[in-house]
């Protein structure tokens, strides 16, 4: 990918801070915009296919050039492919409210959200918009300054740990979301290793490709090790190649089978995300969500 952006960068996290504060103020209600089916409706073949799988879901900040557009459009494109559920990254000028509907209608469920932090300036508000939106799971995450020592390290987990007790009041989990820089060797182990077992009520999503390091990590033995811990699995593809653009999952050098199949039964959603893509994102998208149920990995909507 030509930037590899930490999940919560600068940029991303003002974006974030932007989103569900713009959410928490404005309640007008949004038309909904036209939006083209790219899919037929699965037949009932496929549905039974789809059964006992994890259901797909998409992050939402996989398209979110369009969605700057017009977010409902892509709400509608991503219910039409199929996939089963989203995870948010910013509501883009919507009220918590408003976006609960527009899912509601769609057919779609919320598996997660990806925040900024939470910290006690900003629970309140992240409390509200999730118990709207009858999110249960919470995401964030840190750069790579954060898992340069064991010292970083410590005092990372210690804030995540506080920022989970303080969610988690409400009754609320909190995940943690991946790259790579936390697959490199701290004082001989992974800094991801270090990181969980200082913050026992934090969740991990684990993002497949960046947990690969560039073909350094077998991601099964991860998936083994942190079978407790990991319960959100972030899907991507790509060369296995820094700084190269991502691909469709399926289409690219993971080993997605043997990925998906170690994942342990606590991991109970399938999330799609491509940060960047050489072909068109939509088609990825779509290309991505038929390849995980073509192969009987993941599920739709039923």
């Amino acid at each position: 990918m030509a930037s590899c952006e930490p999940a919560i960068s600068p940029t991303r996290h003002k974006f974030q801070l932007a989103q569900v504060a713009r959410a928490a103020q404005e309640s007008a209600p949004l038309p909904f915009g036209a939006s083209q089916a790219l899919r037929p409706a699965p037949s009932a073949l496929e549905k039974r296919t789809m059964a006992a799988k994890r259901p797909v879901a998409l992050q939402l900040y996989t398209l979110r050039e369009r969605a700057q557009k017009d977010f409902v459009a892509v709400l509608r494109d991503v219910a039409a492919i199929g996939y089963a559920g989203v995870e948010t990254a910013g509501l883009h000028g919507m009220s918590p409210a408003e976006f609960g509907k527009i899912l509601n209608d769609l057919g779609l469920k919320l598996c997660s959200a990806h925040v900024p932090l939470p910290t006690s300036e900003n629970v309140s508000q992240l409390v509200d918009m999730a118990k709207t939106l009858n999110c249960s799971m919470l995401v964030s995450g840190f750069g790579p300054a954060e898992f340069k020592t064991l010292d970083t390290i410590r005092a990372a987990a210690a804030k995540f740990q506080a920022a989970a007790e303080l969610v988690g009041a409400h009754g609320i989990q909190l995940g943690y979301h991946n790259h790579y820089w936390e697959f490199d060797l701290v004082e001989g182990r992974y800094g991801f290793n270090w990181f969980f077992e200082m913050c026992p009520n934090v969740f991990s999503e684990l993002d497949v490709y960046w947990a690969c390091n560039f073909n350094r990590v077998d991601v099964p033995a991860v998936l083994k090790l942190h079978k407790k811990t990991v319960k959100l699995l972030h899907i991507k593809d790509g060369p296995l190649v820094q700084n190269e653009p991502h691909t469709a999952v399926g289409a690219g050098k993971m080993n997605m089978k043997a990925v998906i199949k170690a994942a342990p039964k606590e991991a109970a959603w399938l999330i799609v995300e491509l940060d960047s893509c050489a072909t068109d994102m939509t088609e990825a998208v779509r290309q991505s969500f038929d390849w995980l149920v073509r192969n009987r990995l993941g599920a739709g909507r039923s």
